[in-house]
């Protein structure tokens, strides 16, 4: 989607206030669920206090109505999200919004000036109740699915990832105690809050992409 910068100084193709510029998005006919991940140009360290300023962000901008931020997972050198959107138009700025709050967050957070996501947004959109599954499953248990890609040990108990929006999704297989005061929106479309229910719950314990045996 678009290509996100963030500096002390208006960059080219922003306007007088920083926003960044946008390309053009999949094409969004009506209400539409959609994974959507972003890089960053340069790699971060864990850090809870980002995590934290990240989720204040998103708090604030969490129900506006046509581009709407449902779920999301912050890891070292990128960021997964689930959004729900109204049109193409919607995704466009709803993405160049929540970009401009990450670069934000990022580089007041590690004293920073300049770009923060080395490349465009890339928006998929999610048509079938699987496809919203293992997207949820992606998002939410990303970090999990790196360390068996590291071929790293993964723990076969489920952790929810503290860089995620997993403390309160309502979709886990297990009884998990649900955090207050999401900094995300509930879904409004029937695929991202009923229908993919139906293809099963998700297992915290999952690794996303591995085969079961």
């Amino acid at each position: 989607m678009g290509r996100i910068t963030s500096g002390c100084r208006a960059q080219a193709g922003a306007d007088p206030a920083g926003s960044p510029s946008t390309s053009p998005s999949p094409r969004v006919a009506s209400p539409v669920s959609c994974h959507v991940e972003g890089s960053q140009g340069r790699a971060l360290a864990g850090s809870g206090r980002l995590v934290r300023e990240l989720e204040r962000s998103f708090g604030m901008v969490r129900e506006r109505a046509r581009c709407r931020l449902v779920h999301y997972s912050i890891q070292r050198d990128h960021v997964h999200m689930i959004v729900e959107a109204a049109s193409t138009r919607d995704l466009a700025s709803g993405m160049k919004s929540i970009g401009a709050r990450i670069a934000r967050s990022i580089n007041r957070i590690f004293g920073r000036c300049g770009p923060v996501l080395a490349d465009r947004f890339h928006a998929r959109v999610l048509r079938t109740p699987r496809e919203v599954r293992n997207a949820l499953a992606y998002v939410l248990l990303n970090a999990r699915r790196h360390l068996f890609k590291a071929g790293r040990l993964v723990p076969r108990t489920g952790r929810i990832d503290p860089a995620s929006s997993g403390r309160w999704f309502d979709g886990w297989r297990a009884a998990l105690r649900q955090a207050h005061d999401p900094p995300v929106a509930s879904p409004r479309t029937w695929l991202l809050r009923i229908g993919w229910r139906g293809v099963g719950l998700i297992d915290p314990s999952e690794v996303p992409g591995r085969r079961r045996t």
